[in-house]
């Protein structure tokens, strides 16, 4: 018996790339820091939420490659001569990375209170009827 995949579907042409995504998205690496939320925010947005307290705006980069959004933060390290005696508070490192549809572009970003908020918007698809001529061999 054979296992169909999404790329291999008879019904579903050219979404092996799609399947290619899902693959490279299970195998990103997110954990669970930083904590995020993902809201639909209407019909043709959307806006990702990312809790980065301790953060500023210089030790934060987006960047979207090959339609994958990435988050990552990187705090400076200036504990030199501060001795603590609990810390609590993680400074490390993160990456979180989104896999981005067709047709959907970051719209903006902006740091508020400990908060990453990202804006993305998907262009409403055209439709197209397209006639497709039959010519004889």
């Amino acid at each position: 018996m054979t296992k169909l995949t999404l790329g291999s579907h008879p019904y579903l042409l050219g979404f092996e790339q799609l399947e290619r995504l899902l693959e490279r998205n299970a195998k990103s690496g997110n954990e669970g820091y930083p904590p995020f939320n993902i809201e639909q925010t209407s019909d043709h947005s959307y806006r990702i939420t990312l809790a980065v307290a301790g953060f500023g705006d210089e030790e934060l980069s987006i960047t979207v490659e090959d339609r994958q959004l990435l988050i990552r933060g990187r705090q400076r390290d200036e504990d030199e001569g501060r001795v603590f005696l609990h810390r609590g508070i993680a400074a490390r490192q993160f990456q979180r990375s989104f896999v981005l549809a067709d047709g959907v572009e970051v719209a903006g970003a902006a740091l508020e209170n400990g908060l990453l908020h990202v804006d993305l918007e998907r262009a409403e698809p055209e439709k197209m009827v397209q006639t497709i001529r039959i010519n004889r061999t």
